[in-house]
């Protein structure tokens, strides 16, 4: 039985489908599905479309709607964003340090204020709750002559009261290092007082002193305000400190220029290297026409000129050259050779090269003079590209120019201008100066308005760029995506700071100015 013989495969590396197309409109269609998704959480916190009465933004009512009533104008209290994952609230640590000196028998006293949660602001179920657990430590050192015991005791005057409650004491010897003690909790309001309570010694000497108590008072308190949001319950996300910095990458607004910049950005980056990449390889075409014609007028017939030059150096083009000459060797017609070849390039230069030597191909011509006239018109073309590339980059630069001078006229004032009117006007209210009336500002709402228009001018300024320069609007959205992302992160450095975006500021201790006297312990 004869034995069956093997198939032979032989790989004409034949042109496939260019998927050039379908991954720019893949990257395209999911930058488009993230954008939206980026815009449609701007507009959930805004409250521009979907104003909420609770005053929440829509997105947690969605995310919480057990938690939360968007129905009650009452808003939701300390207890209802306890009970989201999103909204929760943890203590922040308020500290006072001082150091008083020359403290003398009997001592000396002071007089301070523990913040926290106002009745009002816990109400749940129409009744006054517990207020959260806010521990309070108070850690002490002295420094004296000799080794003198002395005491360091808190207490607290409930408001509208004279009856004094002793929250904790701390004893302590001088020059015996520091000493500390923490009560659990201490209760909002009121006043407080610290005393240094340093009696007589047993010898009698009332001239002895120390010479420096150093304390620190330290208390976890909580403002009813939930970590991811300010005090006008817009969403903020979550801190993260970049060294001295504290940055709010999430905050609400970011995603009104992040869905810009995910729906236009990765697909114009996408397409405009594509035609980097294109554009390389019509930088050599000329030259491989006319090294092609050269070696037609010596003699050699197009496949073997092909084959030849396949051996050559032509950048970007080498690998097309390589193919051409795969397909030529397996008995593929020059004139079919060409076309594939254009058709993978798909440009307009080189389309018109090719059929113009096709058609001198098929007519019998000498090729020779098409190919070297061919190569001629491609480089004028290159030269012309050349040409307006400079001549254009100047209004380019004047483009870029004017943005970085707007954004930084915004930065400076957004860290200026509006800083000193909001500290106008600290009370939060309108005010009467004269005949002249200055309306409560909210910092927050200039920013989120400079930074739209910021955005706004990054995608027109970025559009016109790009096409100016290459006519394309993939290059035009580069640009602008560029310029988003520099919006992005000098917003997010310079202007988005604490205090102007609403994030609750510690209120402190509140020290007295003066002294207590101390009359006996």
């Amino acid at each position: 039985m004869a034995r069956k013989k093997d198939k032979i495969r032989v790989n004409l590396e034949l042109p496939k489908d260019d998927k050039t197309q379908s991954n720019f409109i893949v990257i395209l269609l999911v930058g488009m599905f993230f954008g939206i998704g980026c815009l449609g959480f701007w507009i959930t916190n805004s409250g521009l479309v979907l104003s909420q009465a609770n005053g929440n933004p829509a997105f947690l009512n969605m995310a919480c709607p057990d938690s939360f009533d968007a129905m009650d104008p009452a808003g939701p209290t300390y207890f209802d964003n306890q009970t989201c994952f999103l909204t929760k609230e943890s203590p922040n640590e308020e500290v006072w340090s001082d150091s008083w000196d020359r403290i003398q028998p009997p001592g000396q006293a002071k007089s301070f204020q523990v913040p926290g949660m106002s009745p009002k602001q816990l109400i749940d179920n129409g009744q006054v709750q517990q207020h959260p657990q806010q521990p309070m430590t108070v850690t002490v050192s002295a420094d004296a002559y000799q080794s003198y015991p002395f005491e360091v005791t808190v207490y607290h005057y409930a408001q509208g009261s004279s009856n004094r409650e002793h929250i904790l004491s701390v004893q302590c010897v001088a020059n015996d290092g520091t000493c500390s003690e923490t009560v659990q909790h201490v209760e909002p309001g009121g006043e407080y007082q610290l005393w240094v309570y340093f009696p007589v010694p047993s010898s009698g000497d009332s001239s002895v002193m120390l010479n420096s108590v150093d304390f620190t008072v330290s208390v976890d308190s909580w403002d009813g305000i939930p970590e991811n949001m300010n005090n006008k319950s817009l969403w903020l996300g979550p801190e993260v400190n970049l060294g001295p910095l504290s940055l709010r990458p999430t905050m609400f607004v970011n995603f009104f220029g992040l869905g810009f910049l995910v729906m236009v950005y990765p697909a114009a980056l996408y397409s405009d290297r594509q035609m980097m990449k294109i554009e390389k390889v019509e930088a050599k075409f000329p030259d491989f026409l006319r090294d092609l014609a050269e070696y037609w007028k010596g003699g050699l017939s197009m496949t073997l000129a092909v084959r030849t030059l396949a051996n050559s150096e032509y950048g970007a083009l080498n690998d097309e050259i390589k193919k051409m000459s795969d397909q030529l060797s397996w008995g593929i017609a020059f004139g079919d050779v060409l076309e594939m070849f254009a058709e993978r390039v798909g440009t307009p230069l080189v389309q018109r090269a090719v059929s113009l030597v096709t058609e001198a191909n098929k007519a019998g011509g000498k090729i020779s003079d098409i190919l070297v006239t061919a190569a001629n018109d491609s480089r004028e073309i290159q030269f012309l590209k050349g040409e307006r590339a400079r001549a254009i980059g100047s209004y380019i630069a004047v483009i870029w120019v004017s943005f970085i001078v707007f954004i930084g006229v915004i930065i400076v004032l957004s860290n200026v201008f509006i800083p000193a009117i909001a500290s106008s006007n600290s009370g939060g209210e309108s005010e009467t100066i004269g005949n002249m009336q200055i309306n409560a500002v909210d910092p927050l709402f200039f920013l989120v308005v400079f930074f739209y228009g910021v955005t706004a001018q990054a995608m027109g300024n970025g559009a016109m760029a790009g096409i100016m320069a290459t006519g394309r609007l993939a290059t035009g959205m580069k640009h602008a995506g560029m310029m988003m992302i520099i919006c992005l992160i000098l917003f997010n450095l310079a202007a988005f700071n604490p205090t102007l975006i609403g994030v609750p500021q510690g209120v402190g201790m509140s020290p007295a100015l003066g002294y207590i006297p101390i009359t006996g312990g």
